[in-house]
């Protein structure tokens, strides 16, 4: 027989069995469909993560204080307060690199507009900050360089704080009182929708001086964020700023740093990690449901030779070789594997959709996993049926004449 007649002799022994055969196959589909789910799942939530990233600002730098200490009893990251508007003048002044730089001091507090309040995030920084962060202003303006340095109370407000406060009346050229002081709102925030860690849209951002002075009385800081123009300057921009802080610092050689300086492409890094380690992980538990499909292949080709014995017999009888045998019985596997890895990758297709439609999750359907996925399908079915394959072409004719 051709191979189109062995295909169309192996289709028909699958619908004269089709529990069997269904069963059979059922490994393989289950594999095949977690390969292309737990790839969708690790690429969707890999870009998912890397657009969030994005969103947070482009090329940006981060300089964070380090551990304050009390006598030997560590304060823990970000608890020093030797990070000051000096080191802020430092970079600007040092640092050519760096094209925009902008301190931040960052603390809730009660807000209340009338009978309502709320707690949220107040953001004392520059109008840099924005640019830095790719914030966008929807309404009003931004507060000004002028404002700043004339320590004015002026704020612009974040949308979920906004909708908190003012339901949905506009809150340009309204007040509201941080701490009990009273500050105009000047500005309201483009929604950035969800992000990495909590809500960016619960916040208030008011000048740095206004905040320093006049609503938490303090003259550290507590981040401060820098941009480069591309994305490949982040290392030179990088250790730029920690000599420049070393210098305010008055840091010996030798001394460690008491700040913390990272780059927007390290925590990219760090992410893609997690995401592939993810992929590898959900594809590793699809690659043993492949495999115990291709057991189960060859458990029931076995089968399928034992129950055969006299066919086979008879073919030998008129003329077929051992390997007309073995191609019979490797077309059989073959077919069982793909028509199942086929049915896996609808299934798969499908069941992705369904979850970034009814869960809300992203899902990425990678065709290269898909042809991975179908390849080791094919594979597996040759693999598995290799065995059953060689059994069935050794059998005697004569005494598979006499099986009953």
């Amino acid at each position: 027989m051709n191979i189109w007649e062995n295909i169309t002799v192996a289709l028909q022994g699958l619908i004269a069995n089709k529990m069997r055969s269904i069963l059979t196959m059922l490994g393989i589909i289950i594999g095949v469909l977690a390969v292309i789910v737990g790839t969708a799942i690790g690429q969707g939530s890999r870009q998912e993560i890397l657009e969030r990233i994005q969103s947070l600002g482009s090329n940006v730098i981060t300089v964070r204080a380090g551990a304050g200490r009390q006598g030997r009893v560590s304060g823990g990251q970000g608890s020093s307060e030797r990070m000051t508007m000096a080191d802020v003048e430092e970079i600007q002044k040092t640092c050519p690199t760096v094209i925009a730089v902008a301190p931040q001091i960052q603390k809730n507090a009660q807000v209340k507009f009338s009978n309502k309040n709320t707690n949220t995030s107040i953001n004392c920084t520059t109008p840099d900050f924005l640019k830095i962060r790719n914030y966008t202003i929807e309404d009003g303006r931004i507060f000004t360089d002028q404002e700043v340095h004339g320590m004015r109370k002026v704020c612009i407000v974040g949308k979920t704080t906004a909708s908190t406060l003012f339901g949905d009346s506009t809150p340009i050229g309204k007040s509201l009182r941080i701490q009990g002081i009273s500050f105009e709102i000047v500005g309201l925030l483009a929604s950035k929708g969800s992000a990495l860690f909590g809500d960016p849209d619960d916040l208030i951002m008011i000048p740095i001086t206004t905040g320093m002075k006049q609503v938490f009385g303090i003259d550290y800081l507590s981040n401060i964020y820098a941009q480069t123009a591309e994305a490949d300057e982040a290392d030179q921009a990088t250790g730029e700023i920690e000599a420049a802080l070393r210098k305010t610092h008055r840091l010996r050689t030798g001394e460690p740093d008491d700040f913390r300086v990272s780059a927007q492409q390290e925590f990219m890094q760090m992410q893609e990690q997690s995401s592939q380690t993810l992929t590898l992980l959900l594809s590793g538990i699809a690659g043993v449901a492949l495999l115990v499909g291709g057991i189960g292949i060859m458990n029931i080709m076995l089968v399928s030779v034992t129950e055969r014995t006299r066919e086979i017999g008879i073919r030998k009888a008129v003329g077929a070789k051992n390997s007309n045998i073995l191609i019979q019985f490797l077309i059989e596997s073959m077919t069982l594997s793909i028509l199942g890895g086929l049915v896996g990758i609808a299934g798969g297709f499908a069941a992705s959709a369904m979850m970034s439609k009814v869960l809300g999750m992203t899902t990425i359907v990678s065709m290269f996993w898909v042809g991975v996925a179908f390849g080791s399908s094919a594979i597996i079915g040759i693999f598995f049926g290799i065995y059953p394959a060689y059994k069935a072409a050794q059998l005697d004719p004569i005494e598979a004449l006499r099986f009953q």
